[in-house]
């Protein structure tokens, strides 16, 4: 079975039809800046780009930087206001005329994760964090995903969990990878305090660089890199829709 994924950033839209059953694209992705404004009906008009790129007309899945409900969406991350309160999904579809799933970019993540990459396999609680713009998170109990945890905004010593120890406040700040290593181990030892996880999860760019600053993590869980890297958000969104 294929579905058609695509990865709504603020700074690009892309997309490829996804094997479900291995988690390959099974054409080279599409990617398409992100239209500024980057309004619902804007946006719309880029994912129908994507999808007569690679001539769909089927189910279509879209990881999407927000925390999403029943297909509307109620936050704004890096993408336009008038996305809030959005029945995005039925943006989408009605403009695809096709059936649209929409999923919050990091549980997409997770879920291709969990699936296909770092998690497999793992019978447990695992939480993905994605270290870029802001922290993302993905927990799954048992391979059942618990959707739109936002963990990235919670309390660290009185300032936001991805105001300290994101990857934008490594470059901003310019912490040394150990200094940011205990900034991130912070946010871990919280996670481990209220979920008792069997593993962690870090994705987003820099987990491209684990050798810079895994072994100066100080946790008590198993901590790995993901593995899907750049794909995952495709790769989640297609297997949100199949769900």
């Amino acid at each position: 079975m294929s579905i058609l994924g695509i990865d709504i950033g603020g700074s690009g839209i892309k997309g490829a039809p996804v094997d479900l059953d291995s988690g390959r694209f099974l054409a080279e992705r599409c990617r398409i800046p992100t239209p500024d404004p980057s309004t619902p009906e804007a946006v719309a008009e880029v994912v129908a780009q994507i999808a007569a790129h690679f001539d769909w007309n089927g189910p279509v899945g879209c990881a999407f930087p927000a925390v999403v409900k029943h297909g509307v969406t109620h936050t704004a991350a890096n993408v336009d206001d008038a996305w809030i309160g959005c029945d995005a999904a039925r943006v989408f579809s009605d403009r695809l005329d096709a059936p649209v799933t929409l999923v919050n970019d990091a549980d997409a993540a997770g879920l291709a994760e969990l699936h296909f990459g770092a998690g497999r396999d793992i019978d447990g609680t695992v939480i993905m964090l994605t270290l870029g713009t802001g922290i993302g998170s993905a927990v799954f109990s048992r391979g059942m995903l618990v959707p739109n945890t936002e963990f990235g905004h919670m309390d660290i010593r009185g300032r936001e969990a991805e105001h300290r120890a994101s990857d934008r406040v490594r470059k901003a700040e310019d912490l040394g990878w150990e200094k940011w290593a205990r900034r991130v181990s912070e946010v871990l030892q919280r996670m481990e305090a209220l979920f008792w996880p069997d593993l962690f999860i870090l994705g987003g760019g820099v987990s491209k660089k684990e050798d810079k600053f895994f072994h100066a993590l100080d946790c008590a869980t198993p901590v790995v890199a993901a593995t899907l890297r750049n794909d995952a958000g495709i790769v989640g969104a297609a297997l949100a829709a199949r769900r």
